[in-house]
């Protein structure tokens, strides 16, 4: 078996947690959609480096490229061309099996919509991850971590929009991922309801290192990040290092 299915199976070897060494490095990343004859090119030669604890923020117009290379860096997609390497072993040619355990083990995912099971209350939705991840949190602690300790026992119809969203980030984080990635996650909420989400996500972060990665649309909230990546037509076209952080609280929306 290659060695990057076996450290998937488990977390990686101590030497690939220096926190010198990236997490991630892209390199010549391409992504091409073939729709009937027409082929659409998503990331064009894309190369980039994520390291640990940071929190960036990707913004771009629709059909810049943000979600396709989200979704390379969580294991949904595979690229055209190019390699990706998580914590120096290749994701991009691993395969399904490797990219499985990958996604199972160490990343967590929150998008626009929130994806909770009606039937089941906010713990109960958590515990669907905790029940299969190897070393998970407590579904009360991770509820606890996003300010909804007191809604446990609350069914998806009786949370507000930001609370439903918060379940969202306390399920990604319930198995202790490495990466959080969040596509839009404030897209669907009010302005008020949107601030109390980007806490609860970079409290996350401050607070567990978890490498975030935020897209939107919302040029605001590129203050709350350490770094800043602007895409356009499938490249990263600037690149902005901020040298501290805005609390959430205080960005011009």
């Amino acid at each position: 078996m290659p060695r990057h299915q076996q450290t998937l199976d488990q977390k990686p070897p101590k030497h690939a947690l220096a926190a010198t060494q990236p997490i991630f490095e892209a390199r010549g990343l391409r992504k091409v959609y073939h729709t009937g004859e027409l082929d659409v090119v998503a990331l064009q030669g894309v190369d980039l480096d994520f390291h640990p604890g940071e929190l960036v923020v990707l913004l771009g117009a629709s059909g810049s490229g943000k979600s396709t290379l989200l979704n390379i860096l969580g294991g949904l997609d595979i690229p055209t061309a190019g390699t990706l390497r998580y914590k120096g072993w290749d994701l991009s040619g691993g395969g399904e099996r490797t990219l499985t355990q990958f996604r199972r083990n160490c990343v967590g995912f929150v998008f626009q919509f929130y994806n909770l099971i009606p039937s089941l209350t906010a713990r109960e939705n958590v515990a669907l991850i905790t029940d299969i991840a190897p070393d998970p949190m407590k579904p009360e602690d991770a509820l606890d971590r996003v300010g909804l300790s007191h809604r446990l026992d609350h069914f998806p119809s009786q949370l507000s929009g930001g609370e439903q969203q918060r379940v969202a980030i306390a399920r990604a984080i319930a198995k202790k991922p490495e990466v959080l990635l969040c596509d839009e996650p404030t897209g669907a909420l009010d302005v008020t309801t949107g601030i109390t989400v980007l806490e609860a996500i970079e409290r996350i972060n401050r607070e567990l290192g978890t490498l975030t990665v935020v897209i939107t649309h919302n040029a605001a909230m590129a203050a709350m990040a350490d770094r800043v990546l602007h895409l356009s037509d499938g490249h990263i076209v600037k690149e902005i290092h901020n040298e501290q952080r805005v609390d959430v609280t205080t960005l011009q929306w």
